[in-house]
């Protein structure tokens, strides 16, 4: 890529860890993980139908969240799955999941819960993160980790929101002075930059723009809460008042509008990379002179380190 490398971004730019712990928090009581998660998921696993080597180590990050238990479980039967979640009450939920009838006939490859920390050195062959990284504090450090994950060769897959996602909210939020209605999320170039950073090789970015479109402004504000709400330390502080709501719902109804319907962009950022093998670092120079070359094409036979330094002293 021709892009420089990109600094990392400012604190406060990033997600506030306590609002995404109260994210999270919520989605392990929810029936199910977002619909919009679940559909990039479905478009994801589509796209690995062009990956031919089959995996046998498949780990699915923050896997609740992701949405692709199921689509996973169906496109490797007979990988080994590792389903990895940020706290307690996600990992319940899916070891809840996975638990079986005694009387089941259903036989699966062997899958297991496990944390984050417990991911490292795992060696997977692939490594499935949707919807993630967009929540994670600091996403450079998250590449390191699944770096580490992987084996050699092992796959990178991952999607995550774009910084034109919410372009409708963050106009309105601006013109009324209301301070930040989401993240600053990461351009896919700078992704990109810091995948070659983490170690991973030939990464490839490329991104889209989806549109969900509401009834009313309290259908938008709470699909947009079970995305996960506003992560940013920016956003206004305390609670906000009846007569505050209601200015936002006349706003949302008067200001988000499309064709009859209330619509908010979704900028999806997917990407991929491989693992490469680690460099062997080059060894001593060596040096053969023109006549040992000449004498030893002659004959048939090949420098050795020895013949090397003798020739060229």
């Amino acid at each position: 890529m021709s892009h420089a490398l990109p600094t990392q971004p400012s604190a406060c730019s990033r997600p506030d860890p306590a609002a995404v712990a109260r994210a999270l928090s919520r989605l392990a009581q929810a029936s199910a993980a977002p619909w919009l998660h679940g559909e990039i998921a479905r478009r994801m696993v589509a796209r690995l139908a062009a990956i031919r080597r089959q995996p046998r180590t498949v780990i699915d990050w923050w896997s609740f969240t992701g949405g692709a238990q199921q689509l996973l479980a169906a496109a490797y039967p007979t990988a080994r799955r590792l389903l990895v979640e940020p706290t307690s009450a996600l990992r319940a939920r899916s070891e809840a999941g996975l638990a079986r009838p005694w009387w089941s006939l259903r036989k699966g490859a062997r899958a297991a819960v496990i944390d984050v920390s417990e991911a490292r050195g795992t060696e997977a062959d692939l490594l499935f993160a949707n919807m993630t990284l967009h929540a994670e504090a600091d996403p450079l450090a998250t590449f390191v980790r699944w770096h580490d994950a992987l084996a050699v060769d092992g796959f990178l897959m991952f999607s995550t929101f774009g910084p034109d996602t919410a372009r409708e909210l963050r106009a309105l939020y601006r013109a009324s002075g209301w301070g930040e209605p989401a993240c600053d999320y990461l351009d896919m170039h700078d992704l990109g930059d810091m995948l070659l950073q983490a170690g991973f090789a030939d990464p490839v970015m490329d991104m889209e723009q989806v549109t969900l479109t509401w009834a009313g402004p309290r259908e938008l504000l709470s699909e947009l809460r079970g995305l996960g709400g506003n992560f940013h330390c920016r956003r206004v502080a305390g609670l906000r008042t009846p007569r505050w709501h209601a200015r936002l719902l006349e706003s949302l109804a008067t200001h988000v509008q499309r064709n009859g319907r209330l619509a908010v962009t979704f900028e999806i950022v997917y990407g991929h990379a491989f693992k490469p093998a680690p460099r062997v670092p080059a060894g001593r120079q060596t040096a053969i002179g023109v006549e040992a070359l000449r004498s030893m094409a002659r004959s048939g036979r090949r420098p050795t380190e020895g013949s090397a330094r003798s020739a060229a002293a």
